[in-house]
């Protein structure tokens, strides 16, 4: 395990690759950059930009923006910064918002990183720009440390550690925290971070990691934590993506793979296939704003199993993919049916995986500790009571243990009212959809 003290020399990654070439913008506006960056301010971008968005065809996004747009949701986004001037973003990032405590340069983006997931989540499209999937939603910008973080020791002093970033988010009125980052080994703070958050009803999201070329699963943290709802990344055609990670922490898929997106800090123009988990972890948070923004009144569990039932996928729902976890998301599902039911609000839908219900955890350790002071605690934050959903061994919510006899797996699924194949593991390699067993 990677010690805390570790942690400055080898930096958390970003779950974002890029391939191509630049998105060409279109005319130029000139300005002020925000938290210190002066020169051109982002220009208009192509029109072709939404064009690439492949997916918002298939996820029947117009029709969803009908029902919901995610407007009275909140998403805390722990990431590079966002930039809040944008075209895409100007009037969608709550600046004030971010707690005192982890503000520094919450706006000033040192890789493009953080506002692509922000434009990904809630941008509104303005003069050609990125279309978020949940456009009504606000983002509420936090800036940890990364890879590409320039500035010195100094900067890197102020910057936060994503630990106090996702407490700070945790006591906010945030619904969903978003994580396009990693580590490979888990880090303590980081974990009892999480587990606050999850205590507070936060829906927790976070990409699976981009090491699914190397062999065997790859673990990425913190995807790989109980209470974290972790997202690998499908292309157009809805194969899983051969970077994608797998392993029986993947809970669910979204688009992750060839759009465009910021990658620097000019905010010209957008690159050309800005490829990650972490875009499929921003989609994936837009789907639970849709979702939580049309039924202001579920809780946590009802949101997460909103999207686990309606996930596509052909096998059992009690048998999950270690590629693509419980399927692809499918928020229209949700939204287009007003009699559907979300389930009990105070049972986790994880919680075979999960290790126990947090929630209810807390919510027993609060009646025996108002009842009996003298009770002992049944804390959610002890180690030993929720082992990581990453490691070997994992539990899936069925507690299967046999593994499948379909090789060369190909899946059919629908996105929207479109039907195409899935196949798991990437690239057109036959794998096997092993189960994630205990």
């Amino acid at each position: 395990m990677k010690s805390g003290m570790s942690r400055r020399a080898e930096r958390t990654t970003l779950h974002g690759t890029r391939s191509g070439g630049r998105v060409r913008a279109v005319g130029a506006a000139v300005g002020t950059l925000v938290a210190a960056t002066v020169g051109f301010a982002p220009s208009a971008v192509a029109d072709d930009v939404q064009a690439k968005q492949w997916y918002l065809g298939p996820m029947q996004a117009e029709q969803m923006w009908k029902v919901s747009t995610g407007k009275g949701v909140k998403v805390a986004l722990i990431d590079t910064g966002v930039n809040a001037d944008t075209p895409s973003l100007k009037g969608q990032v709550l600046v004030d918002e971010t707690p005192k405590s982890v503000a520094y340069r919450a706006t000033a983006d040192y890789k493009g990183h953080g506002t692509t997931m922000a434009e990904l989540i809630a941008g509104t499209g303005a003069g050609g720009s990125l279309k978020g999937l949940a456009p009504g939603a606000k983002i509420v910008p936090y800036r940890i440390e990364l890879d590409g973080l320039k500035g010195g020791s100094a900067e890197k002093r102020k910057t936060p550690e994503p630990e106090d970033a996702i407490r700070a988010a945790a006591d906010t009125d945030a619904k969903i925290i978003s994580m396009s980052f990693g580590e490979a080994a888990p880090i303590p703070k980081v974990e009892e971070a999480i587990k606050y958050a999850a205590s507070k009803g936060k829906l927790l999201i976070a990409a699976v990691g981009n090491d699914g070329r190397t062999s065997g699963d790859n673990i990425g943290y913190p995807a790989a934590f109980p209470y974290v709802v972790g997202v690998a990344s499908v292309d157009k055609s809805l194969t899983v993506s051969k970077f994608s990670s797998s392993g029986n922490y993947v809970d669910l898929s979204a688009p992750g793979q060839g759009f465009p997106g910021w990658c620097d800090t000019n905010f010209r123009s957008y690159c050309d296939d800005v490829n990650g988990t972490s875009s499929a972890a921003a989609i994936a948070s837009g789907a639970a704003a849709l979702i939580w923004s049309a039924h202001p009144d579920w809780t946590v569990n009802q949101v997460a199993r909103a999207l686990i039932d309606t996930a596509g996928r052909t096998w059992s729902k009690n048998d999950p993919s270690k590629y693509a976890g419980y399927g692809l998301i499918r928020p229209r599902l949700v939204l287009a049916n007003r009699d559907y039911n979300p389930g009990p609000a105070d049972v986790d839908p994880l919680a075979a995986e999960n290790g126990g219900d947090l929630l209810a955890r807390s919510a027993a350790s609060s009646t025996s500790s108002s009842s009996s002071p003298s009770a002992p605690s049944s804390s959610a934050s002890t180690p030993s009571q929720a082992p990581d959903k990453g490691s070997t061994g994992g539990t899936s919510a069925a507690g299967s243990s046999t593994e499948s006899s379909n090789d060369n797996t190909t899946l059919w699924t629908v996105l929207g009212a479109v039907a195409a194949v899935v196949v798991i593991g990437g690239g057109g390699l036959a794998v096997a959809r092993a189960r994630r067993a205990r």
